[in-house]
């Protein structure tokens, strides 16, 4: 382990020459004017799993995008890891909001700033350094993929459908699957689920034609107010979720989720209060019961404002859901729940746009209890677990393919790195922790 983590210690240079190069690509999949940048970052990948002796497979996927499938043949009957992590980004969004350009690798205060600096870049370049340290100290048995795809972030529809109609070309024993991170730098942590989700879009109508405040405001019923009288019924007084017909009340039963650590992760605004009573813990909250966002709200835009009661409105919910829950059935509830509470008689339509389920893993099987193991020794502590609120449907299509395959959620994301905010950044300690524990565990794993 000393040598591993001395090679991989001495390689930042080498590291964070590599991610200043990838995240140069403004690399987000389905922007026409960004085809070129998209076609920079994947050959950037396809040739740095070249050089790490890995042939590469380009997989032009049916939402446009391609898949990278790098593959390198150990001992014959030895086991199959597979390495997964995705080259696109999200957008930059307003360039005024960086302190410095996103696109341009910038270290401040110990930290590297970037757009994908961690995701999920940061965890590209986390498989290369493992591999390199890997291969210097005597490399291993073991039979080696690596899955980087580029369109997991507008949610990967292209390998979704590439894993349903060639399942066996992503066969492995153990996938690791580098799109997560720790609890807090320096907290060696697993992901043991992630939550499932849904979206369901909304509409109320009340009038066949907005009517004029003067004349009959105050007596006719207003779209916005029922739609928001509706929306409201979805939270009780602490304005925590509560749908009929599903388990508002689940207790999260892994590792407690402090207040403080909550206000600071979420950035909450100074004097804004988390939901919940004394008694509810954030994880609660966000791992073991159902949730509701409104994303979008539509009526009659401010800057078009004029004296009339609106007649329709509209709004995007997202619904996430405790990792063993059915996402289209909460979604669906989430709906009946509505139409019991729409006031004045209103009209309300709704549907359920998507759902994906979400996914749990068993930590207590053998490939996950060596990577747990890699992991306490990398950082020098005990492993920790955590859920995860987000979803990442790529867990599910695989465990469907492979159901005798383990599936290892981590990485090098963590709290402080704000991705798909402004100003992302990564810890480079936790790029050299995460690869040096998945160098040991290729090594060790058979």
């Amino acid at each position: 382990m000393a040598d591993i983590k001395d090679i991989i210690e001495n390689d930042r240079d080498k590291i964070f020459t590599q991610l200043s190069e990838l995240v140069s690509f403004n690399s987000v999949h389905t922007i026409e004017e960004l085809k070129d940048e998209m076609e920079g970052a994947k050959n950037w990948v396809s040739s740095a799993l070249k050089d790490a002796g890995l042939t590469v497979e380009e997989h032009v996927t049916e939402d446009g995008s391609v898949t990278l499938l790098g593959e390198r043949a150990g001992k014959e009957g030895a086991k199959t890891v597979l390495l997964y992590s995705h080259y696109d980004i999200v957008p930059a969004g307003d360039l005024n909001k960086w302190d410095s350009d996103p696109f341009t690798l910038t270290e401040r205060d110990g930290r590297w700033y970037a757009r994908g600096a961690a995701d999920c870049k940061g965890n590209v370049v986390m498989h290369l350094a493992a591999l390199r340290a890997l291969e210097a100290t005597g490399g291993t048995d073991l039979n080696i993929k690596a899955l980087i795809e580029g369109s997991e972030e507008m949610g990967g529809a292209g390998l979704s459908k590439l894993i349903a109609t060639n399942p066996e070309a992503f066969a492995a024993d153990a996938i690791l699957i580098a799109d997560c991170g720790n609890w807090a730098v320096g907290e060696p942590t697993l992901t043991s689920s992630l939550r499932g989700s849904a979206q369901v879009r909304v509409q109320i109508d009340t009038l066949s034609s907005p009517a004029h405040s003067g004349q009959f405001g105050g007596a006719a019923p207003d779209a916005v107010k029922a739609l928001m009288r509706a929306l409201d019924s979805l939270y009780d007084a602490t304005g925590a979720t509560v749908i009929e017909g599903t388990d508002s009340e689940a207790k999260w039963e892994g590792r407690s989720y402090p207040a403080e650590d909550f206000r600071k992760d979420a950035r909450l605004l100074e004097g804004t209060e988390i939901a919940g009573d004394e008694n509810t813990d954030a994880g609660d909250l966000v791992w073991a019961r159902p949730s509701v966002t409104v994303t979008g709200f539509t009526s009659t835009p401010v800057d078009q404002a004029v004296n009339a009661v609106p007649a329709t409105a509209e709004a995007m919910l997202n619904v996430r859901v405790p990792a063993a829950s059915d996402p289209q059935e909460i979604a669906e509830a989430v709906i009946a729940h509505l139409k019991a509470h729409t006031p004045f008689g209103a009209h309300l339509t709704a549907e359920v746009i998507e759902a994906a389920r979400g996914f749990e893993t068993d930590l207590h099987k053998p490939a996950l209890k060596v990577l747990e193991q890699c992991l306490s020794e990398a950082y020098g502590k005990e492993t920790g677990t955590m859920g995860m609120g987000g979803s990442i449907p790529l867990t599910v299509e695989l465990q469907d393919a492979h159901p005798n395959a383990e599936i290892a959620l981590f990485g090098v994301e963590e709290p402080q790195c704000a991705i798909h905010s402004p100003n992302e950044s990564v810890d480079p300690t936790e790029i050299e922790h995460i690869a040096t524990a998945e160098a040991l565990f290729l090594q060790r794993y058979q």
